[in-house]
């Protein structure tokens, strides 16, 4: 993955998408030719069939069976278990608080919402977040290459449901600039932790924390609590749904008013921001997403993006 990303690093665009471009166009001439000729519509179909049985075992030989390596938690020395619902609390409550205490510090206009920033300058910050992770554990030791930038496609992809892809058949981790500013410091380091060989969609959010958090740079700090406040958030709504009124109440004896307020608005102005691209085609994606995870034997499909929470909570116990 990382020979291919270097490959691919030498334009700045996101190589995969104008591929795909290029294979619809050559098929639809092939199919046109074919039938203008009067040739074999079978050898047509035999010849597709073995593109897309050949793709399939690269993108299975290459990367996909990351999906079956030993879980994330062996290479960090964490132990996952069942844990309780006041464990799930503190670790709540400490993410919101980080997230509280960050809010004011990251880029806002005089209103208070989260100001846009520059694409490549924040993709060339993030090919940094994992350099100390890396020092520390091998696992984190794959290609440092900054994400690129999802123009062509981006929007597409967003309506599809995702704010983020990577492509295991160029190496190429890419989000769409469009993304929710709140989201995209996270986003690019979940990418990147794809790239690493880290398939699981729980364990790459939780890697992604971890270069978020470990970054000296504020944005990337926030985008990280910010990512693991709301997890938690779902978690204790979905377990014990009545504790959450004490989970504001001990949060706001811990966090400033005005961070709080913060981390409020911005989950707001993210909802509002991702709602124009809900639709029919938000569901499909969904749906494909869900299908493609459980193929690989992630059973809990879209909903283990979530299941970093138990990752989280260990990762709390331990510090």
């Amino acid at each position: 993955m990382g020979g291919l990303a270097w490959i691919c690093s030498v334009v700045p665009f996101s190589v995969w998408s104008y591929v795909v471009v290029l294979l619809v166009a050559v098929l639809g001439v092939s199919l046109a030719v074919t039938v203008l000729r009067r040739e074999s519509l079978l050898r047509w179909l035999g010849w597709v069939f073995s593109l897309v049985a050949a793709s399939v075992l690269f993108l299975v030989g290459s990367w996909g069976l990351n999906h079956y390596a030993p879980p994330l938690s062996d290479d960090l020395g964490l132990e996952i278990e069942e844990y309780s619902q006041e464990q799930l609390m503190e670790a709540s409550v400490y993410c919101w608080t980080q997230a509280a205490r960050l809010a004011p510090l990251v880029p806002r206009d005089q209103e208070g919402v989260l100001q846009r920033q520059d694409f490549d300058e924040l993709a060339t910050a993030a090919s940094g977040c994992y350099g100390e992770l890396a020092c520390e554990y091998d696992v984190f030791a794959g290609s440092a290459l900054p994400p690129k930038r999802f123009d062509f496609g981006g929007d597409l992809l967003l309506y599809w449901g995702n704010d983020g892809i990577f492509m295991p058949f160029t190496g190429e981790a890419n989000v769409p600039p469009n993304a929710a500013v709140s989201t995209v410091p996270f986003n690019m380091c979940h990418e990147m932790a794809h790239r690493m060989g880290i398939a699981g969609e729980d364990e790459a959010n939780f890697a992604a924390f971890l270069a978020c958090v470990g970054n000296a740079d504020v944005r990337f700090a926030y985008s990280g609590y910010y990512r693991a406040a709301q997890e938690c958030y779902y978690a204790l709504a979905t377990s014990c749904p009545e504790r959450l009124a004490e989970l504001g109440i001990r949060v706001a004896q811990e966090a400033s008013a005005q961070g709080l307020l913060l981390v409020a608005a911005d989950i707001d102005g993210t909802a509002v921001h991702y709602r124009q691209y809900e639709g029919p085609l938000e569901e499909v994606g969904t749906a494909a997403n869900d299908a493609y995870l459980k193929t690989f034997d992630e059973e809990l499909g879209v909903q283990s993006y979530g299941a970093v929470t138990d990752y989280l909570i260990a990762w709390y116990l331990r510090r």
